[in-house]
């Protein structure tokens, strides 16, 4: 049940522009996706979203040509479970650190005998309207398997990890790897950026989609990334909100 184009439309062909959205209201995802965003991170993460906010995402996300991908706490496939049936376009695992967590990711995300994944689509199977066999046929490469590159340790593993059967994206974190490498939001500095450099030269060169939430889009631009997202909803709404009281006072 494909409602969401764009991304995947993108795809090779220009960099597609996200949000990361933390804020409950469904309606933020609608506006996004009616303003042109190519896709929305839904942040299950960091944020206070239950498993029906992100539903709620993602129903208004449906007819916008927007795509929904949802960041979940961690790479468990008990908790990765239930947000599959929601029908998610991807699935975000922060802190993929070696490849045996890399495994697990695609292994959750995936019906047996390729993955562990359990018996439960609705939305997926179009509330009984696909036949089963098309939809297994599909799930078989949706949702994207994204694994998030954010840890000094994850970088040493880069290379095992990029050798994993069905992971289709890494996603580059540069706040928490500035963190892991004792410079914390020195976004900057060199050695981070040598670091981010190399990984995405190796992500581009293993035929893997590479994305980012950061800030800076050209240079993310010039490194490759098929998909960046420098804006949320709080940020944005702020700079909205700093701008009208400045220019009325």
């Amino acid at each position: 049940m494909d409602h969401s184009s764009r991304f995947f439309d993108n795809l090779g062909k220009r960099v597609s522009i996200g949000a990361v959205i933390s804020m409950s209201d469904p309606t933020v995802c609608e506006l996004a996706g009616d303003c042109g965003m190519d896709f929305c991170w839904i942040d299950a993460e960091h944020c206070p979203m239950t498993i029906e906010t992100v539903r709620d995402h993602l129903l208004a996300l449906r007819g916008t040509g927007c795509a929904g991908f949802v960041r979940v706490r961690e790479c468990d496939p008990m908790i990765i479970k239930p947000y599959l049936d929601l029908a998610p376009d991807g699935i975000i695992c922060p802190m993929v650190n070696t490849p045996e967590l890399a495994e697990a990711a695609v292994a959750a995300c995936r019906y047996p005998p390729r993955g562990i994944r359990g018996w439960g689509p609705r939305r997926g199977i179009g509330y009984g309207g696909i036949p089963a066999p098309d939809y297994i046929r599909e799930s078989e490469k949706k949702p994207l398997v994204i694994c998030q590159i954010e840890h000094i340790d994850a970088v040493r593993n880069l290379d095992k990890i990029l050798t994993v059967p069905g992971l289709d994206c890494i996603a580059i974190g540069p706040m928490d790897l500035s963190g892991s490498m004792g410079l914390l939001a020195q976004t900057d500095h060199p050695e981070l950026n040598k670091v981010i450099d190399e990984i995405c030269a190796k992500v581009k060169k293993a035929g893997k989609i590479l994305g980012t939430a950061s800030s800076n889009f050209p240079r993310w631009k010039a490194r490759g990334v098929d998909w960046f997202t420098g804006l949320g909803d709080w940020n944005a709404l702020a700079a909205g909100f700093r701008a009208h009281v400045a220019e009325c006072r």
